[in-house]
Formats: C-alpha cells, sequence, structure tokens
C-alpha cells in the first residue's frame, strides 16, 4: 500500500546521474588542481594544497582526470537524454525568466522565499540551468586542450590553446562555487538531502521552511 504521506519528487535516474555526477566532478576537480600545480599556466608560485589533490604527480592528475572525465560525459549523456525526452527539464526548469530570477534572489536575500520541496524556484531553475551550461563548455575546452591540433578550428574561438585553458580553469572555477552555495543550500535546509537519496519527502510542516 502506498505511503500517502510521502511525495515522490525525484526519479531514479535523477538520484543516479547526481551522485555519479557528484562523484565525477570531486575526482576532476581534485585532478584538475594537481595537474594545475604541476603547470601552473596562471601564475606562478600559487599552488593548490596537496592534500586537495588527487594523483601525486602530473602523470597520475591526468589519469585521474581522464578517468572521471569518461564517467562525467557518459552520465551526462545520458542524463541529458533523458530529460529531454522525458520532459524532466521542461517540468523542473522551466518557465525561467530575468524578472522571476531576480524577484526570487531578492527574497532569497531577506530570507523570505519560502522553501518548496516539489518545485523549484526561479533562482534554482536559474542556476541549475547555468552549471549544466558551465559543464558542457568545460567539458568542450578540456576537448580543445586534450586534441589541439585535431581541434585546431574549436580552439580558435576559445582564443587558442591557453585560452583553452583558461576557460577550462574559470569553468572549473564556477563549478566549485555552484557546490558551495548547493552545499550551503542542504546545510540551511538539510531535509532537501532526504529526497535525493531515497526519491521522496514526507509531507510534513518542514515544506514552509524559509530560505
Amino acid at each position: 500500500m502506498q505511503d500517502k504521506s510521502s511525495i515522490k519528487i525525484h526519479r531514479l535516474s535523477v538520484r543516479v546521474f547526481h551522485w555519479l555526477n557528484a562523484i565525477a566532478i570531486v575526482m576532476m576537480v581534485l585532478s584538475g588542481w594537481q595537474i594545475y600545480n604541476a603547470t601552473q599556466f596562471w601564475s606562478d608560485g600559487w599552488a593548490f594544497p596537496a592534500w586537495a589533490t588527487l594523483g601525486d604527480w602530473l602523470g597520475g592528475g591526468i589519469r585521474w582526470h581522464f578517468a572521471a572525465m569518461w564517467l562525467l560525459m557518459i552520465n551526462l549523456a545520458v542524463y541529458l537524454l533523458i530529460g529531454l525526452f522525458s520532459g524532466h527539464f521542461k517540468r523542473r526548469f522551466f518557465p525561467v525568466t530575468p524578472r522571476s530570477v531576480t524577484s526570487d534572489f531578492i527574497k532569497a536575500a531577506r530570507f523570505k522565499l519560502p522553501h518548496d520541496h516539489v518545485n523549484y524556484n526561479s533562482v534554482q531553475k536559474a542556476s541549475y540551468i547555468g552549471v549544466l551550461l558551465v559543464i558542457i563548455v568545460t567539458i568542450v575546452s578540456g576537448f580543445e586542450i586534450w586534441k589541439p591540433v585535431q581541434l585546431q578550428a574549436l580552439g580558435w574561438f576559445m582564443g587558442g590553446y591557453e585560452g583553452a585553458r583558461r576557460i577550462h580553469f574559470i569553468g572549473m572555477t564556477l563549478i566549485c562555487a555552484f557546490i558551495v552555495m548547493h552545499l550551503a543550500l542542504v546545510a540551511i535546509v538539510p531535509s532537501t538531502l532526504i529526497p535525493m537519496i531515497t526519491g521522496k519527502w514526507r509531507n510534513k510542516a518542514e515544506n514552509n521552511h524559509v530560505v
């Protein structure tokens, strides 16, 4: 017998994508920091702390980076196909407008934005759409770094090999900023973590938490 006190929020495919994506992103960021420490193309002298890197050396960092890259790409491709053909994107991410984003952002800044476990607010919608686009651009710039000769036409739009490296680094930085914001929101409303594990949310009064 179905529990009427709970609401199905996240499909299994969405939950699997979320956690596989989290694993892949963390692996790519940490191994990417190891690669940066070995090359330091942005500035000389500054480096990420060794405990926050993955791979121990340049070759090891590259191996971890490529392993995580395939996991991220395959996972993202499957998610995008399911999201498009199942109507998930249309239901959860749209409609969204600059006016609605601005309005909800102001409410959130004043701690007057009610949290809804079932429907995303406009700031959440814009954030998820934005981070998906950033991930795609970061992957594309990564391919240009990997195959600069074969993809030199693509590299031209990015300012060459060095331009692609900087776009890749900026993309990583934006993804990390999203992760920090995402974790902060989970810390404010920890009950949002349960549906991403079980897929369901128990219909209780905490739906009216303000964030």
